[in-house]
This record gives C-alpha cells, structure tokens and sequence, in this order.
C-alpha cells in the first residue's frame, strides 16, 4: 500500500478567485513507505502549494488524495488531526517566536503528539532536552540551545525548523525550500542530515528544492511540476539536461546555477552522474 497517493488531484489556494485556475491541476503520485523524494520546477510551479495539498492543510478541487491507507477529508475532525499528527510540514521561513528558546522552538516538533497539558508544561520546562540537542548537533547549532530565536540569523533560524522536523517522529516529511536561506556548505549539510535522518526513521520526505543540483546529487527520484501539473515523475539516473532545460523554459536563471555563484548545473556533476543511479546519502 503507497504511503500517498494522489489520483487527478487538484488544489486550489484559498485567496485565489473563482475563476482562477487551480494552483495543482490532475496530478497522479504515488509514494511508497519511505521514500525520499525531490520536487523541483520553476517558481510558480504549484511545488508549495502540493506539500499543502499533501499536508491536508488545503483540502482537494478535484481528485482524489490518500495517506496512509485513508482518504483524509472522509475522517472525522479529531481523527483528521490525528492523521495530521503523524506528519510534519517544514514551510521555508518556520514559525517561530521571536523571543521563544531554540530549545522550547525545536520540541515544538512533538506537539502534535502531545497532549495540551504536557504541550504548555514545555513551554516552561523543556520535556525532552536531550532529543532537542541531538537534533540541533546533526545541524552543528547544539551550542545555541538556549539562544533566544530573535539573536539568531536567517540561516540559523532555518536549520531550527529542520531540527525541529527531527524530531517531531512523523512517518511523512514535507519539507518546503529547506536551503533558502543557507550558504552552500550549510546547504550541502542540511540535505544530507535530512535525508539519512528519514531513512534511519524510516519515514517518508517529500522536499521541495529550488536547487536542481542538490535534487540529482541526494534523491533517487526526482518529480517535476511545471504550470501546476506533473511534468515528468523520474528515478534520477533518468532525468538529463534536456529535461530540465524544457522543464525551465523561460525560467533559465534558475536553472543555471544550483548556488549562488555556482558553475553552470551541466557542469555541475561527473558526466557519468546522468547515467549511474543516484541514492539519498
């Protein structure tokens, strides 16, 4: 049984008008159990806008969605969020409170699991500091552990949200845009923590990257949106320039460099890299 499974699914955003076209249109996905996947396409593509349809934070237009065994939205309210808690959506810029500790932001990741009395008593008394310190050391930030968020940088407040996704325990990681806001060698770091992270757990990730690059050298399969559907679904031995070079028409700036200052991404990888198989380290 797939851990998702999308069938025609479109979303549509909230703010959008009626007559405006849905930002997800009939896209067919299947994700088995652990699995790591990237999601690429040009800006506009409806890559954010797919977590939130998976995340059951956006509900369907059309089509059919299915996690976990189940169709979400057929639940009732408290088992809809039961199901929610078993996953974990890491938006690009994390909520998280200024004057909160880095410490009580990153065990933030358990509250979906925990009960409210247990949940407000953190917020005083870290429950589980421990797991809080091991997931910010993987992120090289465990001497940050009591900073308040609002000393820290843009980079360091991102490496936060994704040690707070470590240890939320979801069987399903949506992670949006996780290397925004990172240098390259942060970057290069953060990926690979999150990809041996879930398969360690076992857990399932879905990431969006704006860095094709960093989706070829760290993901066996790589999904493409392009105008809100489904471009192309490949393991990423089969994705070639070619692909991509259609997949960003009109949008070549973004396709150029994986990093700011980078060599062009044809450049980027081994010249065998297109033809060996690629797995998530």
């Amino acid at each position: 049984m797939a851990h998702l499974e999308l069938a025609a699914l479109s979303v549509r955003h909230p703010a959008a008008r009626a007559a405006a076209a849905a930002a997800i249109e009939g896209v067919d996905l299947r994700i088995e159990r652990g699995e790591s996947v990237a999601v690429i396409g040009p800006s506009g593509a409806g890559k954010t806008t797919l977590l939130h349809g998976i995340a059951c934070a956006l509900p369907p237009a059309a089509g059919a969605l299915r996690l976990m065994g189940v169709v979400p939205w057929s639940l009732p309210r408290r088992e809809l969020q039961r199901l929610r808690g078993r996953m974990f959506l890491a938006p690009q810029v994390p909520p998280l409170p200024p004057r909160q500790r880095v410490v009580t932001a990153v065990l933030a990741g358990r509250l979906a699991r925990w009960g409210l009395g247990r949940s407000l008593r953190s917020l005083f008394y870290p429950a589980d500091i421990a797991a809080a310190q091991r997931a910010l050391e993987r992120f090289d930030m465990a001497d940050k552990l009591f900073e308040r968020v609002d000393r820290l940088s843009g980079g360091e407040r991102q490496r936060v949200g994704l040690a707070r996704a470590l240890v939320s325990g979801a069987e399903l990681l949506l992670i949006d845009e996780p290397l925004s806001a990172l240098d390259p060698t942060r970057a290069a770091q953060a990926i690979r923590t999150l990809c041996d992270a879930a398969r360690e757990s076992g857990a399932t990730l879905v990431a969006t990257l704006h860095q094709v690059e960093v989706a070829r050298a760290h993901f066996p399969r790589i999904v493409a949106l392009r105008g809100g559907r489904l471009a192309f679904d490949r393991p990423t031995a089969q994705v070639d320039d070619a692909m991509l070079r259609e997949l960003y028409a009109d949008h070549e700036d973004e396709l150029t460099s994986d990093f700011e200052g980078a060599a062009p991404f044809v450049d980027a990888l081994p010249s065998d890299a297109i033809e060996r198989p690629v797995t998530c380290r």
